[in-house]
C-alpha cells in the first residue's frame, strides 16, 4: 500500500513523505516516489521542483536526493582541478562588479582568485585578503593597494582564518565583500565544516557596503556543520549556469540579484 493511502494528501504531506524517504534512502527514482506515493509521476516533479526551489532536496537525472553534508573542507590542491571553466566564468561576472577606487574584500578561495586577470584594469583598487595567493597575485598589479589580513594560517587552504583575521577585517570599510563556499543551499544558507573560517565570513558581511556570494553550482545542496549566513543576507549570488532552474527560483524568492555565469557566452540575469 502506497504512503497516501485511502485518503488523497495535500501536497505539503506528500512533500514531507518524499522529504522523509529520501533522508532514508539519500537518493530515489520518480518511479519509485510515484509508487511509494500512489500519485502521477507529472505531480511528483512538481513536488520535487518545489522542494528544491526551497532548497530541501536537489533533481537528479531520473529522480531526486537529499543535500548532502560536507563532513571536511576540500583543500586548495583539490579545489585547483575542479570545474576550471565555470569557476573563471564566474570569475569575469564578479569582476564586473568592481571599478575605479573600490575597497573589495576578496575571500579564501580558487574561484575568487581566479577574478585576478579580469581586474588588470581596475584603477586605485584596494584589495584586502586573507587569501595568501591572492594576495602574492596582485603583486605585480601597478595600482592596487593590498591589505592581507593576518591570523592563523590554515596551510591546506593558503589562508588565515579565526579572530585575528576578524579584528583586522573588523577596523576596515568594505565597498564589495565577495566571499566564496563550498557548501551552501537555500534553506541553510551558506555553511562550513570548519569553525575556524566562521568569524571572518561574518565580519566581511558586517563591513561590506554589498556582498557577493561566488559559488558553483556543484556546491549547492551540500551543507556543513557550521552555519556562516543564509542566503537572504547577500544582495548577489554568482553561480554557474548547471545551477537548476527550481533552484534559481528559489534563490530569486529569498530576494538575492542571482547571476548565472555561462562559460561559453554572456551571463544570465534571474533577478
Amino acid at each position: 500500500m502506497s504512503d497516501s493511502e485511502e485518503t488523497p494528501l495535500i501536497p505539503d504531506q506528500r512533500r514531507e513523505l518524499i522529504v522523509k524517504h529520501l533522508r532514508r534512502e539519500s537518493v530515489m527514482s520518480y518511479h519509485q516516489l510515484t509508487a511509494l506515493l500512489g500519485v502521477s509521476q507529472m505531480t511528483i516533479r512538481r513536488d520535487i521542483a518545489a522542494l528544491e526551489a526551497a532548497g530541501r532536496v536537489l533533481a537528479t537525472p531520473g529522480g531526486a536526493k537529499i543535500s548532502s553534508r560536507l563532513s571536511v573542507e576540500p583543500s586548495r590542491l583539490e579545489k585547483s582541478t575542479q570545474d576550471l571553466i565555470e569557476k573563471d566564468a564566474m570569475a569575469r561576472e564578479a569582476a564586473r562588479l568592481v571599478s575605479d577606487g573600490m575597497t573589495v574584500f576578496l575571500d579564501a578561495g580558487t574561484t575568487i582568485q581566479a577574478m585576478r586577470p579580469y581586474l588588470d584594469g581596475v584603477a586605485d583598487l584596494t584589495v584586502v585578503s586573507n587569501d595568501l595567493a591572492v594576495v602574492s597575485s596582485f603583486l605585480d598589479h601597478p595600482t592596487v593597494d593590498i591589505i592581507a589580513l593576518g591570523g592563523r594560517v590554515e596551510k591546506a587552504n593558503q589562508s588565515t582564518v579565526g579572530r585575528l583575521a576578524a579584528l583586522t577585517l573588523r577596523e576596515l570599510s568594505v565597498d564589495v565583500a565577495f566571499l566564496s563556499s563550498s557548501s551552501w543551499d537555500l534553506h541553510r544558507g551558506v555553511t562550513t565544516p570548519a569553525e575556524s573560517k566562521v568569524e571572518l565570513k561574518k565580519a566581511a558581511l558586517e563591513v561590506a557596503s554589498e556582498a557577493v556570494l561566488v559559488a558553483g553550482a556543484s556546491k549547492y545542496g551540500t551543507f556543513g556543520r557550521y552555519r556562516i549566513f543564509g542566503l537572504d543576507e547577500v544582495d548577489v549570488v554568482i553561480t554557474d549556469a548547471a545551477l537548476s532552474d527550481s533552484a534559481a527560483s528559489g534563490i530569486r524568492e529569498h530576494g538575492a540579484a542571482l547571476v548565472l555565469a555561462d562559460p561559453g557566452g554572456a551571463a544570465r540575469a534571474a533577478g
